[in-house]
């Protein structure tokens, strides 16, 4: 069983510190949603998937010192808990429709007290985080299917149990071909400029006893090119409609090389991280995060303190480069703007 990321407890939000692994497995407790901002913001609690669960929590937080019992006054407050933890990360797609979950509580109880929408939020909560456990065991079964015996597989960034609520995304795929006893190997992406790749994967790969390899990123295309690489999974943090998907910063290049190098290139993400309301890549927000994050490592300096620096944290994958995208629903493959629509629209209007 993966280590829990996530949960609600004695009504505070607990998660692991990410900032601390792979040297301490340490917890933190959210006991009011600024807190759980800021922990969202410096990463302490990141993937797409835990951020939908973490901005559910956040609003049970937002409301906890709510005073009175007038109706108008808490639906504000509700709203407005929302918008400020919509401002922590603007990528992740997952966040926003956590928030929109939340805020549609309000619009199916309208004329309830302030009492039942407190519960009926807590619910809702509660049915978001139980969901994403559910969803990440279905991408896992469906993705194991494409991992042949004797793999050689590569990843980027953490899509595992540290970025959802149980199995994770591209790693569920992974625990769950190991449960099905296939044997494979992954190599692991340092992914720069945090580590997400070196500090997090590999931990959660070791304790689940996978045989894993950490490479720096630039020596990606030398595997490749040795034919030492036979599929690679990755997360997404936003797909657009036509099947473009934003995640780490250097998926792109992965996916360039995957190409050239005629290697299957799969994304792993869940429902709720499809945007169906753009059309392309190309309108997908791109967060830009701090130069210290470039120009220091573990607090040291590795670049002229006066340098200019370039740091988006995310960059997007075209369509064409992806192979199949595995859901809870299934396995899609292109044409992806009509299969995306076949497999999700109905499912919407249900």
């Amino acid at each position: 069983m993966p280590v829990p990321t996530i949960s609600w407890v004695n009504g505070n939000v607990k998660i692991i510190d990410q900032t601390k692994l792979p040297h301490k497995l340490k917890y933190m407790t959210c006991r009011d949603v600024k807190t759980l901002w800021k922990a969202i913001k410096n990463l302490s609690v990141r993937g797409a998937p835990a951020l939908g669960v973490s901005a559910a929590f956040g609003v049970l937080l937002g409301i906890k010192p709510f005073k009175g019992n007038n109706v108008k006054i808490f639906i504000k407050h509700v709203h407005k808990t929302c918008d400020y933890i919509g401002t922590s990360r603007p990528t992740a797609v997952n966040l926003f429709n956590a928030l929109d979950q939340m805020r549609a509580v309000l619009s199916r109880h309208s004329g309830r007290s302030v009492a039942e929408l407190r519960k009926q939020l807590k619910k809702e909560a509660m049915s978001i985080y139980q969901q994403d456990r559910k969803v990440c065991r279905r991408m896992g079964d469906f993705g194991a299917r494409l991992i042949k015996a004797n793999s050689r597989i590569m990843t980027v960034c953490n899509a595992g149990a540290l970025a959802t609520a149980d199995y994770g995304t591209a790693l569920g795929v992974m625990y769950s071909a190991k449960k099905r006893k296939k044997k494979f190997k992954v190599y692991a992406c340092e992914t720069r400029p945090l580590l997400q790749g070196a500090r997090l994967t590999t931990w959660e790969l070791l304790r689940a006893k996978i045989d894993t390899t950490l490479i720096c990123d630039n020596m990606a295309a030398s595997l490749m090119k040795q034919r030492k690489i036979d599929a690679i999974f990755a997360g997404a943090d936003r797909i657009a409609a036509n099947g473009d998907a934003a995640n780490k910063i250097g998926t792109y290049n992965l996916a360039v090389l995957a190409k050239y190098h005629k290697i299957p290139f799969y994304i792993v993400a869940p429902r709720s991280t499809f945007d169906m309301g753009i059309r392309s890549g190309k309108q997908i927000p791109i967060e830009q995060r701090g130069k210290e994050e470039v120009t220091s490592f573990g607090g040291r300096p590795t670049a002229p303190k006066d340098v200019k620096v370039y740091n988006p944290a995310f960059d997007v994958t075209d369509s064409k480069l992806i192979t199949a995208i595995v859901t809870e629903e299934g396995i899609i493959r292109p044409p992806f703007s009509a299969n995306i629509k076949k497999k999700f629209l109905p499912l919407r209007k249900s």
